[in-house]
């Protein structure tokens, strides 16, 4: 998804124009993640940029997508450019941390 969000379209409030273009932002992740999967991938992931325009537009992690949204448009822009752009990815799994005596599950018990 490619797309250049204007928020001073005439009749229409600034901040409805926002809440929805993050609903579309919503939407299009939602619709992408309940894709089907390739061979050997368990999840999608997202590669999001964000910016004023084209342009200038930055990587973004995409967790942080929404509030670099609404940083641009604190700062007073009319517009803002969000492009996120879905791939299949593997998940890795979390280190399992190793039991220390202090959180080892005999020190809860006293003798």
């Amino acid at each position: 998804m490619k797309r250049t969000y204007r928020l001073d379209i005439e009749g229409k409030h600034p901040d409805r124009l926002l809440e929805a273009s993050k609903h579309d932002i919503r939407k299009y992740i939602k619709r992408e993640r309940g894709k089907t999967l390739p061979a050997g991938a368990d999840v999608w992931e997202f590669d999001s940029k964000a910016g004023v325009d084209e342009a200038s537009a930055e990587p973004v992690e995409f967790g942080t997508l929404i509030r670099a949204v609404d940083a641009l448009v604190a700062a007073g822009n009319t517009q803002f450019y969000v492009e996120v752009v879905s791939r299949p990815g593997k998940r890795t799994p979390r280190p399992k941390p190793e039991p220390t005596p202090e959180t080892s599950p005999e020190s809860d018990f006293e003798d």
